[in-house]
């Protein structure tokens, strides 16, 4: 029994009618609380709880790329946490990995409010958040802070409790123009480049002004030419790119992943498209969903993410590694973008609807289907529907 879908979801949904954003801080405030305890009882004891109801381990999930160990393949996408204020309790939480931000190099309160909605109809959201947070010197010193303390209380913690790669999404600060993108972007990762276990170039959300223009090849081409003479091959590089390019422009961002050496791409971020929802009325500003700004999340995403990441895949042989996002809410949806090439998933919009045992329901599904697959581990399901086509 779900306690969360059966009676906190529409409790939060339908009855109190809490405003998304509004219950997103006060979920991350809670959390932030858990990571910041000390760590002897009782976050020991709370800890190991949370691990025994929402974690999975099995060796057959595990996976290393870019020298890092993945326990897991399913990630905590960018957006949730942007500040990096509850780094410490992912992996309680059953995640392989944490990607944290998007962080800007100055800090910026984003769009006006309200800027998130939920469309349940469509177990979607629509946001236009604008890239809200407190800016990357400021997540520099927290996670600096952050790992200090767990140097120092090492030996109270069991070796696994934090032993997850936390990624770093960096986006474009809105009040630098699209000329000086790439000393942004710049900026950020030297600020960071010692604390993230892998970066990712964000150059796909719709709510930023021209950000999506960023995306073209001799634009991007500045950016990552940039981080990589910074970087010097130390840390993995990734891009995020938005579903709603065509194949064409999908494939020179390929090519500028081969040039630049990138460790990955991520596909993909919201979509601007608007077409097949269910909902057409956004009900707390009564206009229509059509007119109304913001990317769209969620399960309206999953077709056209998978089709992207087959894509990547067939186009690079299978070379470049592939975080998958979009519309996963199941072990079914996973198993489809790890048979289609994605090495890794990440959920957030899922993870909002299904709650929080959905992370485990998600692992113990991918473990049935190895087993259907008569496949001895992750790695060995990564693209092999895209192999066959």
């Amino acid at each position: 029994m779900d306690i969360y879908q059966l009676a906190i979801r529409p409790a939060l949904f339908s009855g109190l009618k809490a405003d998304p954003e509004w219950l997103h801080q006060q979920t991350l405030h809670l959390f932030s609380a858990l990571a910041g305890l000390p760590s002897h009882p009782p976050k020991s004891w709370i800890v190991a709880q949370l691990q025994q109801s929402y974690a999975k381990r099995d060796a057959r999930l595990e996976q290393t790329l870019w020298k890092l160990k993945f326990p897991n393949p399913v990630g905590l996408a960018a957006g949730f946490d942007k500040d990096g204020v509850a780094a410490g309790i992912w992996p309680s939480l059953g995640f392989g990995f944490a990607e944290l931000g998007t962080v800007t190099l100055h800090a910026q309160p984003g769009n006006p409010r309200p800027r998130l909605f939920r469309l349940p109809m469509d177990k979607a959201a629509l946001n236009r958040m604008g890239f809200n947070n407190q800016g990357a010197a400021a997540m520099a010193q927290r996670l600096e802070s952050w790992s200090g303390k767990l140097k120092a209380e090492n030996s109270n913690l069991q070796p696994s409790t934090f032993n997850i790669p936390l990624g770093i999404n960096l986006g474009k600060s809105k009040i630098t123009s699209l000329e000086a993108a790439a000393a942004d972007y710049l900026g950020s990762f030297r600020l960071l480049k010692d604390l993230g276990d892998y970066f990712v170039v964000n150059v796909s959300s719709p709510n930023t002004p021209g950000l999506r223009s960023l995306q073209s090849s001799d634009q991007l081409s500045l950016i990552l030419d940039a981080l990589q003479q910074e970087n010097q091959g130390q840390k993995p590089l990734l891009v995020k790119i938005a579903p709603d390019l065509e194949w064409e422009a999908i494939a020179s961002v390929i090519e500028l992943a081969k040039n630049y050496q990138l460790a990955g791409i991520i596909a993909t971020n919201t979509t601007i498209r608007r077409d097949h929802l269910k909902t057409q009325i956004l009900s707390p500003t009564g206009k229509p969903v059509s007119e109304e700004a913001g990317g769209i999340s969620g399960a309206p995403l999953r077709e056209r993410s998978t089709e992207v990441i087959r894509f990547i895949f067939t186009q690079t042989q299978g070379q470049l590694p592939i975080i998958g996002v979009g519309g996963i809410f199941t072990a079914q949806d996973a198993w489809e973008k790890i048979a289609a090439g994605a090495s890794l998933i990440q959920v957030y919009t899922g993870w909002i609807y299904e709650g929080p045992w959905m992370v485990r329901r998600i692992l113990e599904g991918l473990l049935q289907k190895l087993q259907e697959h008569s496949l001895a581990s992750l790695s060995d399901a990564v693209g092999i529907d895209s192999l066959q086509t």
